[in-house]
């Protein structure tokens, strides 16, 4: 499998449950603050919160595990 389809399959999976997500939170209530070292975020749904962390780690693991098995097949 090409470089350019596991991104498109990586992209197309992620964004998808994004809009899971997304749909899922439409009547949600209870909110929270995300606590940066310089200020905080708005009142953001805690499933929202913990949704877009999973997604952008399984984003961005991905990419990096394909970055190092595609060096790899370069090295070999």
């Amino acid at each position: 499998m090409s470089i350019l389809k596991k991104i498109a399959f990586l992209v197309f999976f992620n964004s998808s449950l994004f809009i899971v997500l997304m749909i899922g939170l439409q009547n949600n209530s209870k909110q929270s603050k995300v606590d940066f070292i310089i200020n905080e975020t708005v009142n953001l749904p805690i499933g929202f919160i913990v949704g877009a962390s999973f997604i952008s780690g399984s984003l961005t693991g991905s990419l990096v595990s394909s970055r190092i098995l595609n060096n790899n097949k370069l090295s070999s």
